[in-house]
């Protein structure tokens, strides 16, 4: 095994959009594991967009990355090195190593995984923490009921289409909104949306809105918030009184800076905001997925036979390199990406 290692970290704060100036690849030794840590040479590396948060010096629920220090994600390898009883050498391994070709890992952060089972790649998505973000807020506080109307937007990344394919299963009208022509087909003819919105294809949000309304002719049930932006604008005069809105994200605003909390909405005041909550009782929950791990047991266990029959479906788009990756994670932050953005690192 090469006795270097490269790492990706953050060289400067972005202000608005990230630049490959916020960014700075090195090369640096390979570390030693430490007692109950494993060493794993990193295949496969996750793209995620609350990434960009944690590129802010702002209070969140987790700490952000410090300059100078490696971006950090979920990743998939072999344990090249191990001192813990939980890994050998050679075992498959989804674990925090971050934007790196090698990393060393506390083996109680890490999860071993069976690649006759599913590509390994897996874990990053569908199998993933972006799966089990889509099931947990799904059930969880969008409560769903067959003949119910959904929307979710961001509609073809992992989060969205688990959304609308448990949406489907349970016999709910599924509703997307995603960037673009072929997103929208992909939506419809991979994923079995009933309809899908490209959100592109209109100036405003009074277009979007009767868009919208064409597609959910009765009204929004559940709305599960990936974007903010003018697609929330657009949506929440469409809720349909007790409905729900599991918010998972609001990638439209996170390039304003301190995870989206400077962003302006061209309409969507808090009055309004709150007016609207008020008198249609609608039920609307912020949540964080590494608050409830303790899940994906439950999850795996309904998830992972619709995957192999064919009743969920994913799709993954692979970057070779690690010193492609900041570029990768900008053009998913503007919707580049078709389908689960992934690094092959090695």
């Amino acid at each position: 095994m090469t006795q270097k290692m490269q790492q990706i970290v953050l060289a400067g704060r972005p202000d608005g959009a990230p630049t490959e100036e916020n960014f700075r690849l090195e090369t640096l030794e390979m570390p030693s594991p430490a007692e109950g840590e494993i060493l794993v040479e990193v295949s496969h590396m996750s793209l995620d967009p609350y990434m960009r948060g944690r590129m802010d010096d702002a209070k969140s629920y987790a700490a952000p990355v410090p300059l100078g220090g490696k971006m950090e994600g979920g990743s998939v390898g072999v344990v090249r090195a191990s001192r813990s009883d939980q890994f050998a050498e050679g075992d498959h391994v989804f674990g925090p190593f971050g934007w790196a070709t090698h990393a060393t890992a506390n083996a109680k952060m890490c999860r071993k995984l069976d690649p006759d089972q599913a590509p390994v790649t897996t874990a990053l998505g569908v199998l993933g923490m972006p799966g089990l973000t889509g099931w947990w807020g799904l059930n969880a506080y969008g409560r769903p009921k067959e003949g119910e109307t959904l929307l979710v937007a961001a509609a073809t990344g992992p989060v969205g289409s688990m959304v609308g394919q448990l949406a489907k299963a349970k016999g709910l009208r599924a509703v997307g909104v995603a960037g673009g022509a072929d997103k929208c087909k992909m939506a419809v003819e991979e994923f079995g949306f009933d309809a899908c919105i490209d959100h592109r294809a209109h100036d405003n949000v009074k277009d979007l809105r009767a868009a919208l309304k064409a597609e959910c002719p009765d009204g929004i049930d559940v709305y599960f918030e990936n974007v903010g932006g003018p697609v929330l604008e657009a949506a929440m005069s469409l809720m349909n009184p007790f409905g729900r809105i599991p918010v998972c994200g609001m990638i439209a605003w996170y390039n304003a800076g301190s995870l989206g909390a400077e962003a302006r909405g061209e309409g969507l005041t808090a009055p309004k905001l709150w007016r609207t909550i008020l008198v249609n009782f609608l039920s609307v929950n912020g949540f964080i997925i590494s608050n409830h791990w303790d899940q994906y047991p439950t999850f795996i266990k309904e998830v992972a036979p619709m995957l192999k029959d064919g009743r969920v479906k994913y799709r993954e788009d692979i970057t070779e390199g690690l010193e492609n990756a900041p570029k990768a994670f900008m053009e998913l932050l503007t919707g580049g990406n078709q389908g689960k953005a992934i690094v092959k690192v090695n």
